[in-house]
């Protein structure tokens, strides 16, 4: 409710109405009103979740009727926190003040028969006896029964205490009594008997030298292991001086074989210098071997353009006399060539027919040159639309892994679909997820929150016959959703009313304008789920929601985040609403457009017909112009042969002409070969001269690096011999080595062991002093040197001695020096407990005489309100034809806390009287009893 008063009648009150108008509100309004908890009404656990949603803070007035003046408490609940605030008459008050006045009114809302909700109807049928007598004392009892039972309760368990105490004192008086009895006897026997006080007086002593030999045992004990420390220490202090020696010596041998180190160093520094020499000589050795190997070269090479000039001389007298040959035979064919024939008009007519074919070809070029632009242009696009239907096609494949994910029949029947399509009339849809695509991402969780499951995954038919095809499939099992569209389309329908009229309430579109779809799909959803006519709005709609839902009477709503329901009441005319938080989109948050991807197949289609088309016009061009190219071919061969036959004779004399230059050139360009021959032999000559000044370098370098070589060798041996050394210094160093490990073990060995014996040394004096009850400071007592030098002085006849003096202190027995002692201890504990016993006995006389009295009020009561319960009780059962009875039950009438009230009913004239329990009766029988 926004608000609502309720004014209670007399008597009876009943309130009626439909499921949902609010009649359990008004009973938890009473409930929390009057200082009830929650926990009371059983339908949440925080005050807050009572207030109506939406709302901040919610209040409760209840004026209740007193004689000496009406009150008026009220509760204001707020949400935020959970917290209340009180007022009694308008006044703040403490919710204990409201309680403490509704005390006084004597209501109860947390007994069960005070105050009974429809969710706490099944807890009544829980209630044991006991608990239902409580309820029933407290809700229609005078205030003095439930006082009574409750001091009855009191009483008993005091006398429990009682009697408990007093068994408890009995039992002790019968043993201090029988103690008495022990100890007379006892004292008769030590009369008689007065040997025994010897014997007490033997074994006496015998137990004080074992207690000073036990005293004297650490102490030996404590000297054997200072002697074992004393030789330990000595021998630790010889292993001492044992690994100083050793490590003295290991030093001096540590510094041979580091001199020897450095005289190796030092060695390997000349070897390297002299390596260095040897390599520096030898490189120039090499060089100079280079350079006689180049001289070599060229001596070889100068000969070589000797034999070369020769040679050439011999090609041009051989070409001398072929070109004589050539003239001559030029000459003979000039003679006896005839006068030149007219060919003009045949040259013209080819070059006529040339002329026109070249025109043809150019033509043919210019087709060609446009065609492969127009088909490179065709190629481009179509690799746009392949790589844009390739992105369509990776986000397809993504929402069809989503299908296969989630519904693997469906997706087996969608990949038998697009392998048989041509069995069906008509075209078949693909599952809607597929299908719908979203204009904006988000907005896809309206469509998916609209549009139930079933038919996301649904395919769509136009043709009823195909989709009763389509499910048969082969005889597969699979589990598919299929729909057909409506004969007539919905996909165009408008709304009753323009969106504009809408946007005053933050609406900015329906919903069938947020996504696409094709035609038949659109068609099927704009009439199942009425999609032209659900409007969505904005955060702006939620915030004015209740007046959105009153002026428009759009029957379903969506907000930004939430779907609102709107009915009205068949009963009541009333509108009431249900509003869901939307879900996010699972299957539509990757959308793909599909007339989009079907523009884009089709246009890969006519671009895929327009490059065949292109191909074939190319390839008849291409054959036109191989024809044309052979015909020109042919033409220009016969205009050659024409234009040869005409010109025959003139290049004849223009030949002849060339070649006698030729023959005068060929004359010019003699060569002196005996010159040629002087000049290479004086080059050859000075090239020797520079060929011996280099041996003589060579063999001056080889001289020098003789006795570097021998230095070296020399080095070398002394290297040798001392690496020998070195190796003969560290064998020495390495057993040296092992032995100084050796020694520092056993000198740490020794050490670690002085140090365990010092130490229980320490804990053995420590335990010695603790035995003789002596102080770490105190001085050893001269009475105690004196009893230890009486004892033995090892621990083996130590040991033996004290073996011996516990069997003789064993053998007396029978001996008890405490029996007086203890005679007069109970004696006391006797007296006082008699006396204690007098005062309990009293003290329970006096609560059985007080229990009677109460019982007897309490009872008559109780009995009295009892009757009268069980007389209407049977008498509203009989009224329903059923037997119904309530009695006081008790297994023990003195057992105060376990009365109780049993309910017995009977609802069917077959069986026998029940008593009321949770399990027995049904949850009717359990709500009418």
């Amino acid at each position: 409710y926004d608000s609502c008063e309720v004014y209670p009648g007399p008597s009876l009150n009943v309130v009626v109405g439909a499921n949902g108008t609010g009649k359990s509100s008004i009973v938890c309004a009473i409930c929390l009103g009057l200082a009830g908890k929650p926990s009371f009404i059983g339908r949440a656990d925080k005050i807050g979740l009572f207030v109506k949603q939406g709302c901040t803070r919610g209040l409760v007035e209840i004026e209740l009727f007193k004689p000496s003046g009406n009150i008026t408490i009220t509760r204001e609940i707020q949400v935020a926190n959970n917290s209340s605030l009180w007022f009694i008459n308008k006044k703040p008050t403490t919710l204990k003040t409201v309680e403490e006045q509704i005390a006084a009114l004597n209501i109860q809302v947390d007994n069960l028969c005070h105050f009974l909700p429809q969710d706490k109807v099944g807890e009544f049928a829980k209630l044991s006896k006991t608990e239902l007598l409580e309820a029933t004392e407290k809700s229609i009892g005078s205030r003095e029964m439930y006082d009574f039972h409750r001091e009855l309760k009191n009483f008993r368990e005091r006398e429990r205490e009682l009697e408990v105490n007093m068994h408890y004192m009995l039992t002790l008086q019968h043993l201090c009594r029988e103690k008495t009895n022990s100890l007379e006897k006892m004292k008769q026997r030590v009369e008689r008997y007065k040997q025994d006080v010897e014997r007490y007086l033997e074994h006496k002593s015998h137990i004080d030298l074992i207690e000073m030999l036990e005293r004297k045992r650490p102490w030996l004990e404590y000297e054997n292991v200072r002697m074992q420390y004393v030789e330990v220490k000595q021998s630790r202090n010889k292993a001492k001086k044992d690994l100083e020696i050793l490590e003295e010596r290991q030093l001096t041998r540590a510094k041979k074989v580091k001199e020897a180190e450095e005289n190796l160093n030092s060695l390997d520094i000349k070897i390297r210098d002299n390596t260095a020499k040897i390599t520096e000589i030898s490189q120039k050795v090499k060089q100079k071997q280079d350079a006689l190997e180049m001289k070599e070269k060229k001596i070889e090479e100068i000969k070589q353009a000797l034999r070369m000039k020769k040679d050439e001389e011999m090609d041009r007298q051989n070409k001398i006399c072929k070109t004589q040959e050539i003239i001559e035979a030029w000459k003979n064919e000039l003679n006896t060539m005839a006068v030149c024939e007219n060919l003009q008009p045949q040259i013209d007519a080819v070059n006529n027919e040339l002329k026109k074919l070249q025109e043809e070809r150019t033509n043919i070029d210019s087709d060609v040159s446009d065609l492969r632009a127009e088909k490179r242009n065709q190629e481009r696009e179509q690799k746009r639309i392949a790589d844009h239907l390739g992105q369509l096609n990776n986000i397809m494949k993504m929402k069809e892994e989503n299908l296969k994910g989630r519904f693997r029949d469906t997706y087996s029947a969608l990949m038998w679909l697009r392998k048989n399509k041509d069995k069906f009339k008509k075209k078949v849809y693909e599952p809607m997820m597929l299908e719908i695509n979203p204009r904006d991402s988000r907005h896809a969780k309206y469509v998916e929150n609209h549009i139930s499951n079933d038919d996301m995954r649904a395919f769509v038919f136009e043709s009823q016959e195909d989709m009763e095809m389509f499910l048969i499939r082969d005889n597969q099992k699979l589990r598919v959703n299929a729909v057909c569209a409506p004969a007539e389309s919905w996909a165009e329908s408008l709304p009753s009313r323009p969106i504009e009229e809408l946007r005053q309430y933050g609406f900015f579109s329906y919903l069938r304008e947020l996504f696409d779809a094709p035609r038949p799909v659109m068609s099927y959803l704009c009439y199942q789920y009425r999609v032209h006519e659900v409007p969505v709005g904005t955060e702006k709609t939620r915030d004015m929601i209740e007046r959105v839902i009153r002026e428009t009477k759009i029957k379903q709503i969506y907000t930004a985040e939430e779907r609102y329901i709107i009915k009205v009441s068949s009963y009541t005319n009333l509108t009431f609403s249900t509003n869901t938080f939307l879900r996010a989109a699972q299957f539509l948050s990757d959308s793909v457009d599909t007339d989009e991807r079907r523009q884009l197949e089709n246009q890969q289609q006519d671009i895929n017909n327009m490059l065949k088309s292109l191909d074939m016009r190319l390839t008849t061009l291409f054959e036109r112009q191989k024809h044309l190219e052979h015909r020109d071919n042919e033409l220009r061969q016969q205009k050659k042969e024409l234009l040869e036959r005409g010109n025959r004779r003139r290049q004849l004399e223009s030949k002849i002409a060339l070649k006698y230059d030729s023959l005068r050139q060929l004359e010019q360009d003699a060569i002196d070969l005996e010159k040629e021959s002087q000049l290479a032999n004086l080059k050859i000559k000075e090239i020797n001269k520079q060929k011996a000044e280099l041996v003589t370098e060579f063999m001056l370098l080889t001289k020098g690096i003789v006795p570097l070589s021998i230095l070296k060798g020399v080095l070398t041996l002394q290297r040798s011999k001392l690496m020998a050394e070195k190796t003969r210094l560290e064998s020495e160093y390495k057993p040296g080595t092992v032995q100084l490990k050796a020694a520092e073990q056993w000198f740490h060995e020794l050490d670690d062991k002085k140090r365990v014996l010092y130490e229980n040394c320490k804990e053995l004096m420590k335990q010695a002093r603790q035995i003789c009850k002596l102080s770490p400071d105190q001085d050893f007592p001269k009475e105690l040197q004196n009893s230890f030098q009486a004892l033995p002085n090892t621990l083996e006849e130590i040991d033996a001695l004290l073996n011996e003096e516990k069997t003789r202190a064993s053998c007396f027995t029978g001996l008890n020096a405490s029996v007086v002692e203890e005679y007069n201890k109970q004696t006391q504990e006797i007296q006082q407990l008699t006396e204690y016993l007098e005062e309990k006995k009293n003290e329970l006389n006096n609560y059985r005489q007080k229990i009677s009295q109460v019982k007897e009020r309490w009872l008559n009561l109780l009995k009295d309100m009892i009757e009268q319960i069980n007389a209407k009780f049977s008498k509203f059962f009989s009224s329903m034809q059923c037997v119904g009875e309530v009695d006081l039950h008790a297994e023990n009438e003195e057992e105060y806390d376990k009365y109780g009230i049993r309910i017995r009913v009977k609802f069917h004239s077959g069986t026998e009287l029940h008593e009321l329990t949770p399990y027995h009766q049904s949850g009717g029988e359990k709500s009418v009893s």
